[in-house]
């Protein structure tokens, strides 16, 4: 029985269309969540889960991920000479969290067409998935809660949240019997059901770990919801195989993936931050006394 994971993937390439204009040139997941790019919140789980290579699946314009997490030389001997050396630490820091692998997904097919992308550096052994929209807050982070529920029962595993009746046309919902301590032996699930449809109002969020198999069954499998290849269909085809475990995780969620969900992560999480939060009551302040 595998105890650890050495690789994340992360999709990337999708366009950031609800952020138009301004994911028009800059990737989505580079777009600031208060001092960092969202991106990077997803890396440090990773990272926090004992992940050493992340493996990103990007597409065009996607290059700014690439530059952040690479050396700035310029950048490095301007703050060297300006002796910034914190922030000169802090920067030759990105570069040095992890392994960085880029792959490119050439085709919008869906997020299982994007997981299948990773095959050629993940075909060998369980890994993570990250799907960076959801900025997860949690100790243990949320992807180690998943290891420890695999490194105990084997299979894969998913992050589940009880959502409501009306959400669940919105995300993945399982089926499946309570093992006890918020953990789950999933049995079936469906893509975005109808309230009238779905099996439970337990909804699968963006966080995976997922056994090497999923690979072939995603080659072979059809377009399914949206007509794109969908990652819960191969995990429903995965369930024939080998055990799949659900975990009602620990944490926060941020949805950074609309803009109302990322301005409210914004907000909420420079309400934490000890220089920022009386930035914010000030304009509510200002914002009430107009």
């Amino acid at each position: 029985m595998t105890s650890s994971i050495s690789k994340c993937l992360f999709p990337v390439a999708g366009l950031g269309t609800r952020f138009l204009p301004a994911t028009k040139e800059i990737a989505k997941e580079m777009l600031p969540l208060v001092d960092r790019p969202i991106i990077e919140y997803g890396v440090e789980e990773a990272l926090a889960a004992g992940c050493k290579e992340m493996v990103m699946i990007t597409g065009r314009a996607k290059k700014a991920i690439e530059d952040y997490f690479d050396r700035s030389f310029e950048l490095e001997e301007l703050l060297k000479s300006r002796n910034k050396q914190t922030l000169y630490d802090e920067v030759i820091s990105l570069s040095e969290m992890a392994d960085f692998i880029y792959l490119r997904q050439h085709r919008p097919l869906g997020l299982g067409h994007a997981v299948l992308c990773g095959e050629p550096v993940c075909r060998n052994e369980y890994f993570g998935v990250i799907l960076p929209d959801d900025v997860m807050v949690a100790e243990p982070s949320v992807l180690a809660q998943l290891l420890a529920v695999h490194s105990e029962r084997g299979g894969s595993v998913v992050a589940l949240e009880e959502v409501s009746a009306e959400d669940t046309s919105r995300y993945g919902v399982v089926a499946a019997e309570n093992a006890g301590n918020g953990v789950f032996a999933v049995k079936d699930m469906v893509e975005k059901p109808g309230p009238e449809k779905a099996p439970s109002r337990l909804a699968i969020m963006g966080r995976y770990i997922l056994s090497p198999a999923i690979f072939p069954i995603l080659e072979r499998q059809q377009a399914g919801a949206g007509g794109e290849i969908q990652l819960t269909d191969g995990i429903r085809t995965l369930i024939s195989q080998e055990p799949v475990w659900g975990v009602v995780y620990k944490g926060r969620r941020f949805d950074c993936g609309t803009q109302p969900g990322w301005l409210h992560a914004n907000i909420r999480l420079a309400m934490e931050h000890p220089a920022l939060k009386e930035v914010v009551l000030r304009a509510v302040k200002e914002y009430e006394e107009e």
